[in-house]
Protein backbone atom coordinates (compact mmCIF):
# COMPACT_ATOMS: atom_id res chain seq x y z
CA UNK A 1 0.00 0.00 0.00
CA UNK A 2 1.40 3.47 -0.74
CA UNK A 3 0.59 6.79 0.65
CA UNK A 4 0.65 10.02 -1.28
CA UNK A 5 2.01 12.68 0.59
CA UNK A 6 -0.01 15.44 1.85
CA UNK A 7 0.67 19.15 0.90
CA UNK A 8 1.37 19.70 4.39
CA UNK A 9 4.47 17.16 3.92
CA UNK A 10 5.65 18.41 1.03
CA UNK A 11 5.81 22.00 2.42
CA UNK A 12 7.59 20.58 5.33
CA UNK A 13 10.15 18.69 2.46
CA UNK A 14 10.42 22.11 0.94
CA UNK A 15 11.63 23.97 3.60
CA UNK A 16 14.05 21.70 4.70
CA UNK A 17 15.62 21.49 1.87
CA UNK A 18 15.80 25.22 1.18
CA UNK A 19 17.11 25.83 4.99
CA UNK A 20 19.80 23.07 4.24
CA UNK A 21 20.22 25.58 1.17
CA UNK A 22 20.75 28.41 2.88
CA UNK A 23 22.71 26.66 5.21
CA UNK A 24 25.47 25.34 2.90
CA UNK A 25 25.66 29.15 1.30
CA UNK A 26 25.96 31.01 4.87
CA UNK A 27 28.70 27.83 5.62
CA UNK A 28 30.93 28.35 2.64
CA UNK A 29 30.97 31.98 2.61
CA UNK A 30 31.55 32.71 6.13
CA UNK A 31 34.35 30.12 5.57
CA UNK A 32 35.84 32.17 3.16
CA UNK A 33 35.43 35.59 4.27
CA UNK A 34 36.77 34.40 7.99
CA UNK A 35 39.65 32.46 6.11
CA UNK A 36 40.74 35.55 3.73
CA UNK A 37 40.21 34.20 0.24
CA UNK A 38 37.29 37.01 0.34
CA UNK A 39 38.95 39.99 0.69
CA UNK A 40 38.03 42.53 2.96
CA UNK A 41 35.73 45.23 0.50
CA UNK A 42 35.94 42.56 -2.16
CA UNK A 43 32.31 42.56 -3.98
CA UNK A 44 29.51 39.76 -4.09
CA UNK A 45 28.79 38.99 -7.12
CA UNK A 46 25.11 36.66 -6.12
CA UNK A 47 24.51 35.76 -10.06
CA UNK A 48 28.12 34.16 -10.32
CA UNK A 49 27.78 32.91 -6.88
CA UNK A 50 24.78 31.44 -7.80
CA UNK A 51 26.25 29.49 -10.56
CA UNK A 52 29.44 28.67 -8.64
CA UNK A 53 27.35 26.93 -5.64
CA UNK A 54 24.48 25.63 -8.12
CA UNK A 55 21.77 27.15 -6.24
CA UNK A 56 19.22 29.82 -6.65
CA UNK A 57 19.94 32.98 -5.28
CA UNK A 58 16.90 32.95 -2.65
CA UNK A 59 19.04 30.86 -0.71
CA UNK A 60 22.52 33.33 -1.11
CA UNK A 61 20.23 36.05 -0.34
CA UNK A 62 19.02 34.76 3.03
CA UNK A 63 22.86 33.59 3.70
CA UNK A 64 23.77 37.00 3.07
CA UNK A 65 21.03 38.55 5.72
CA UNK A 66 22.51 36.07 8.73
CA UNK A 67 25.97 37.33 7.14
CA UNK A 68 25.50 40.97 7.66
CA UNK A 69 23.64 40.47 11.33
CA UNK A 70 27.05 39.07 12.16
CA UNK A 71 28.92 42.53 10.28
CA UNK A 72 30.60 39.97 7.89
CA UNK A 73 29.45 41.51 4.79
CA UNK A 74 27.76 45.18 4.29
CA UNK A 75 24.75 45.98 1.73
CA UNK A 76 25.59 49.33 0.12
CA UNK A 77 22.72 51.45 -0.65
CA UNK A 78 22.77 50.63 -4.41
CA UNK A 79 21.94 46.86 -2.81
CA UNK A 80 25.16 45.58 -3.96
CA UNK A 81 26.86 43.54 -0.95
CA UNK A 82 30.81 43.49 0.30
CA UNK A 83 32.37 41.70 2.31
CA UNK A 84 32.55 43.98 5.69
CA UNK A 85 36.19 45.79 6.06
CA UNK A 86 38.41 45.49 8.63
CA UNK A 87 38.27 49.48 10.38
CA UNK A 88 42.19 49.58 11.09
CA UNK A 89 41.19 53.01 11.96
CA UNK A 90 39.81 52.11 15.00
CA UNK A 91 41.79 49.14 15.64
CA UNK A 92 43.19 50.64 19.27
CA UNK A 93 39.50 51.27 20.19
CA UNK A 94 38.80 46.80 19.51
CA UNK A 95 42.13 45.99 21.28
CA UNK A 96 41.16 48.46 24.41
CA UNK A 97 37.68 46.65 24.52
CA UNK A 98 38.32 43.37 24.12
CA UNK A 99 41.24 43.61 26.83
CA UNK A 100 38.81 44.87 28.92
CA UNK A 101 36.24 42.14 28.11
CA UNK A 102 39.06 38.98 28.73
CA UNK A 103 39.61 40.49 31.79
CA UNK A 104 36.29 41.24 33.27
CA UNK A 105 34.31 38.06 32.35
CA UNK A 106 37.56 36.10 33.55
CA UNK A 107 37.36 37.66 37.24
CA UNK A 108 33.62 37.40 37.20
CA UNK A 109 33.96 33.76 36.20
CA UNK A 110 36.23 33.01 39.06
CA UNK A 111 34.03 34.90 41.44
CA UNK A 112 30.30 33.47 40.18
CA UNK A 113 31.58 30.16 38.22
CA UNK A 114 29.06 27.45 39.08
CA UNK A 115 30.45 23.51 39.05
CA UNK A 116 28.82 22.74 35.87
CA UNK A 117 29.85 25.67 34.33
CA UNK A 118 33.80 24.13 34.65
CA UNK A 119 32.55 21.31 32.93
CA UNK A 120 31.77 23.33 29.96
CA UNK A 121 34.89 25.10 29.90
CA UNK A 122 36.61 22.22 29.80
CA UNK A 123 34.86 20.77 27.05
CA UNK A 124 35.63 23.92 25.18
CA UNK A 125 39.14 24.02 25.83
CA UNK A 126 39.29 20.25 24.81
CA UNK A 127 37.45 21.36 21.16
CA UNK A 128 40.18 23.76 21.19
CA UNK A 129 43.15 21.61 21.74
CA UNK A 130 42.20 19.31 18.91
CA UNK A 131 41.88 22.35 16.53
CA UNK A 132 45.43 23.61 17.11
CA UNK A 133 46.11 19.95 17.11
CA UNK A 134 45.03 19.66 13.59
CA UNK A 135 46.28 22.73 12.61
CA UNK A 136 42.64 23.83 11.90
CA UNK A 137 42.86 27.75 11.37
CA UNK A 138 38.99 27.96 10.94
CA UNK A 139 38.13 25.57 14.25
CA UNK A 140 40.75 27.18 15.83
CA UNK A 141 38.66 30.54 15.71
CA UNK A 142 35.41 28.58 16.37
CA UNK A 143 36.82 26.89 19.38
CA UNK A 144 38.54 29.35 20.86
CA UNK A 145 35.59 31.67 20.45
CA UNK A 146 32.92 28.85 21.76
CA UNK A 147 35.68 28.75 25.60
CA UNK A 148 35.30 32.33 26.09
CA UNK A 149 31.94 32.39 25.83
CA UNK A 150 32.03 29.71 28.08
CA UNK A 151 33.67 31.92 30.27
CA UNK A 152 32.14 34.67 29.58
CA UNK A 153 28.60 33.13 30.85
CA UNK A 154 30.03 31.99 33.84
CA UNK A 155 30.63 35.09 34.95
CA UNK A 156 26.72 35.52 35.06
CA UNK A 157 26.43 39.12 33.61
CA UNK A 158 24.31 39.21 30.82
CA UNK A 159 25.25 42.50 29.64
CA UNK A 160 29.18 41.72 29.46
CA UNK A 161 28.54 38.43 28.13
CA UNK A 162 26.80 40.34 25.05
CA UNK A 163 29.50 42.52 24.55
CA UNK A 164 32.06 39.96 24.82
CA UNK A 165 30.39 37.51 21.91
CA UNK A 166 30.27 40.74 19.63
CA UNK A 167 33.73 41.74 20.01
CA UNK A 168 34.90 37.98 19.65
CA UNK A 169 32.75 37.44 16.30
CA UNK A 170 33.92 41.03 15.01
CA UNK A 171 37.37 40.10 15.83
CA UNK A 172 37.27 36.45 14.20
CA UNK A 173 39.31 37.60 10.78
CA UNK A 174 41.57 39.31 12.97
CA UNK A 175 42.22 36.01 14.80
CA UNK A 176 42.86 34.49 10.90
CA UNK A 177 45.70 36.81 10.74
CA UNK A 178 47.08 36.13 13.87
CA UNK A 179 47.04 32.23 13.83
CA UNK A 180 48.76 32.64 10.50
CA UNK A 181 51.46 34.65 11.77
CA UNK A 182 52.18 31.35 13.29
CA UNK A 183 51.49 29.26 9.75
CA UNK A 184 48.93 27.91 11.51
CA UNK A 185 50.84 26.24 13.70
CA UNK A 186 49.64 27.57 17.25
CA UNK A 187 52.66 27.19 19.97
CA UNK A 188 51.69 24.65 22.31
CA UNK A 189 52.19 27.34 25.40
CA UNK A 190 48.90 29.40 23.96
CA UNK A 191 46.95 26.53 24.92
CA UNK A 192 48.63 25.59 28.25
CA UNK A 193 47.39 29.61 29.12
CA UNK A 194 43.73 28.64 28.66
CA UNK A 195 44.77 25.66 30.71
CA UNK A 196 45.95 28.04 33.31
CA UNK A 197 43.15 29.98 33.16
CA UNK A 198 40.54 27.50 33.62
CA UNK A 199 43.21 26.27 37.17
CA UNK A 200 42.82 30.54 37.89
CA UNK A 201 39.01 30.12 37.83
CA UNK A 202 38.27 26.74 39.01
CA UNK A 203 40.12 28.19 42.27
CA UNK A 204 38.04 31.31 42.42
CA UNK A 205 41.51 33.26 42.06
CA UNK A 206 40.31 36.46 40.72
CA UNK A 207 43.80 38.61 40.94
CA UNK A 208 45.47 35.71 39.13
CA UNK A 209 42.59 35.07 36.54
CA UNK A 210 42.67 38.65 36.00
CA UNK A 211 46.41 38.61 35.48
CA UNK A 212 46.18 35.25 32.97
CA UNK A 213 43.26 36.96 30.73
CA UNK A 214 45.51 39.96 30.67
CA UNK A 215 48.32 38.60 29.55
CA UNK A 216 46.50 36.17 27.07
CA UNK A 217 44.81 39.00 25.79
CA UNK A 218 48.07 41.42 25.16
CA UNK A 219 49.86 38.75 23.51
CA UNK A 220 47.20 38.34 20.88
CA UNK A 221 46.64 41.67 20.29
CA UNK A 222 50.66 42.11 19.98
CA UNK A 223 51.05 39.10 17.57
CA UNK A 224 47.97 41.09 15.33
CA UNK A 225 49.49 44.24 15.53
CA UNK A 226 52.63 42.87 14.47
CA UNK A 227 50.89 40.68 11.80
CA UNK A 228 48.93 43.95 10.18
CA UNK A 229 52.16 46.11 10.11
CA UNK A 230 54.04 43.48 7.58
CA UNK A 231 53.07 43.98 4.90
CA UNK A 232 54.84 41.60 3.35
CA UNK A 233 53.73 38.80 5.47
CA UNK A 234 50.50 38.85 3.38
CA UNK A 235 48.53 39.91 0.29
CA UNK A 236 45.56 41.73 1.75
CA UNK A 237 43.36 44.40 0.69
CA UNK A 238 42.09 45.73 3.61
Amino acid sequence: MTTTPSAKDTEKSTERKRGSGVQFVYDVLRDEILNLTLAPGSAIDEVQLAQRLAMSRTPIREALVRLAGEGLVTTLPNRSTVVTNIDLLNLHAFFDAITLMYRVTTRLAAQNHQPEDLVTIRARQAEFAQAVAAQDALSMIGTNREFHAAIAAAARNPYYESLFLRLLDEGRRLLRLYYSSFNDQLPHEYVVEHEEIITAIENRDIETSDALARRHADQIVSQTRTMIADDRRIDIAL
